[in-house]
């Protein structure tokens, strides 16, 4: 078990004097008596499982070992790859992972059936899926999707789930489709031909410019729309009886999403060791400008990074029920956990 040095503590001594004294949202010496605690006893271990797999635009989650942005707040953190949110979210209730990186469809998919969940932090608040075609199909509305193959990242992404909202705003269904499970490089099959149009990401797409994609129309999902990405999703037990350390954890993960704001160009050379799509670095860097914007919405900056908009949740539940994917009424405040959240700096 990893426990920090004399010269930790005398960093985290540095930061406090260098910001006179107020650290990762606790108030004065915050992160100096995390350190001292961590030096004193084991790190907690947290494991987040995600929903890709180690890629750049999580940079900031690959990095611990050179930040320790974890490890300030005496934790020993862990990334668990997954493919798609509502992978994330089996591995979170399997009990192989203690938070889940997924998106509101998956959640939403999963209260259905009964499980005790809850969204801690809104990790994108702005909605950043598409669809996208080559310009030869033709596909520049939703209804133009009848008939055609689709490709999703997987069946439990949120590439999934928000092509049944832009599919459902033209009356449609998935019966009115073929859906093509594609993988995480889903713009190969559309180059090839092998689908009509793909259910993509803002940061799928910038890397499929890149890679020669060509002409091509999009049809962005918050048209319809402008749902959270992607939140940070606990078990009910968990956020009853681990409060502490899930505050902990919420400043640790801020302050990373922080350090990527703060120094994007940094980000984006350590990706081209940390992310297994990072090799360039100039990509990387697109690819985290991207993120670090949908990190941020009118209510992040009023009330700090994370906040979770219970409005827009409400108003996500009462569209996913009118799809179909619901059976009953979920009230938001049941499974929103508010409190958590880091002060505002």
């Amino acid at each position: 078990m990893h426990k920090l040095s004399r010269r930790d503590l005398a960093q985290g001594l540095a930061r406090y004097l260098a910001v006179g004294g107020l650290v990762s949202g606790f108030g004065p010496l915050g992160d100096l008596v995390n350190l001292a605690q961590a030096q004193g006893q084991p790190l907690d271990k947290v494991v987040l499982a995600g929903w890709s797999k180690p890629i750049s635009e999580i940079t900031n989650l690959l990095v611990e070992a050179d930040k320790g942005f974890f490890r300030a707040q005496g934790i020993e953190f862990s990334y668990l790859p997954g493919a798609g949110g509502g992978d994330a979210l089996r591995n979170l209730l399997s009990g192989q992972a203690d938070v889940a990186f997924t998106d509101p469809g998956s959640l939403f998919a999963a209260l259905d059936k009964g499980e005790k969940l809850r969204a801690i932090y809104d990790v994108y608040p702005q909605n950043v899926f598409n669809v996208v075609s080559l310009k030869s199909r033709g596909i520049t509305k939703p209804a133009d999707l009848k008939g055609k193959r689709v490709g999703v990242y997987s069946l439990s992404s949120g590439t999934r789930q928000n092509l049944q909202v832009l599919l459902h705003s033209a009356g449609l269904s998935e019966a009115d489709i073929t859906l093509v499970p594609t993988g995480l490089l889903n713009f190969a099959p559309l180059m090839q031909g092998q689908v009509d149009a793909t259910a993509a990401t803002d940061t799928g797409l910038l890397v499929g410019r890149q890679r020669g994609l060509g002409e091509v129309n999009v049809m962005e999902v918050r048209q319809q729309l402008n749902l959270s990405s992607d939140l940070l999703v606990v078990r009910e037990d968990t956020y009853q009886q681990q409060k502490a350390l899930l505050r902990r954890f919420l400043t640790g993960f801020r302050d990373s999403a922080q350090w990527m704001m703060r120094t994007p160009e940094e980000a984006a050379r350590l990706a081209t060791r940390v992310a297994i799509d990072g090799q360039n670095e100039a990509i990387n860097l697109e690819v985290i400008k991207l993120r670090n914007a949908s990190s941020i919405s009118a209510l992040t900056q009023k009330k700090g990074l994370g906040s979770l908009d219970s409005a827009m949740l409400q108003r996500g539940l009462q569209v996913y029920r009118e799809l179909g994917v619901l059976s009953r009424e979920i009230a938001v405040s049941s499974i929103v956990g508010a409190d958590l959240l880091p002060i505002k700096p």
